[in-house]
């Protein structure tokens, strides 16, 4: 049954490879308008997730609802034409390429122009270039990188390419963005950024499913959580109450943790 407050419904979802569950019957709920960490060790399966929302995997067994729709058996641009986009763990930018025309490759379900208009350059066609080229310096505004607009995205900061790529997945404007470790390898300044950035498009109004291993971030940043452990749910909840949770801490540390560690997360 589709919970009206929930956009995102995974119910006793199962992906299988060969033998092996990556992911093992997890049931989670993502609010709409919200901020939800989906967190876990390494191999918990958080990316399998992702990869199954956005139609990269088709589950073993189990469903995934997204405003209510069936995305299960989808193709992955009819998931991003029903408005849900997503990065990757590491950056994959387009070589050779402004940060600009990075950003207006995601506008490309906005356009609503036939390839045959394009490539006989017709007026449409024409107008929709313009649209898109003002939509994508709209989100390099949003995002704080219009300033490196015109620059070769290779050429940016990684904290930088990580904005481009974000901007990127807002092209379609979609309704639910998923971030897979939108924070890895930043310091704490840029990770702090982004998950300002992260909390003014929720202000917006958009829903963000978000992959992260920077608990501090999670807990600063996130309304809500799901723990992931061997591909099945660990916890739900509360930040903070989630990693205070003994269970949660045994996943990441071990039986005999550090205390230390585990009173920085909190």
């Amino acid at each position: 049954m589709h919970d009206g407050a929930s956009i995102l419904v995974l119910d006793d979802l199962v992906k299988r490879f060969g033998g092996v569950a990556a992911v093992g019957g997890l049931t989670a709920h993502v609010r709409r308008g919200s901020v939800h960490g989906l967190i876990g060790p390494n191999g918990a399966g958080k990316t399998t997730v992702i990869n199954l929302i956005t139609g990269l995997f088709h589950p073993t067994s189990g469903s995934i609802r997204f405003e209510g729709a069936a995305l299960e058996a989808m193709a992955p641009q009819d998931i991003a034409a029903r408005g849900v986009t997503r990065t990757y763990q590491n950056v994959r930018l387009f070589s050779g390429m402004t940060a600009l025309e990075q950003v207006m490759t995601g506008c490309w379900l906005r356009r609503g122009v036939s390839l045959w208009a394009s490539f006989l350059g017709l007026p449409a066609a024409s107008a929709a270039w313009r649209a898109s080229r003002d939509h994508a310096m709209h989100l390099l505004e949003r995002v704080g990188m219009a300033h490196r607009a015109d620059e070769l995205a290779e050429t940016l900061s990684y904290g930088e390419q990580r904005r481009i790529e974000i901007a990127r997945a807002l092209g379609s404007d979609p309704k639910l963005l998923l971030l897979d470790e939108p924070t890895a390898g930043m310091n704490a300044a840029e990770a702090d950024a982004v998950g300002r950035l992260v909390h003014e498009l929720r202000d917006a109004g958009l829903t963000i499913l978000m992959v992260e291993h920077n608990m501090s971030l999670v807990t600063a940043f996130c309304d809500s959580c799901t723990v992931m452990n061997f591909g099945r749910l660990l916890a739900e909840g509360d930040p903070r109450a989630c990693i205070a949770d003994p269970a949660v801490q045994e996943a990441y540390f071990g039986r005999k943790h550090d205390a230390d560690r585990i009173q920085a997360l909190r």
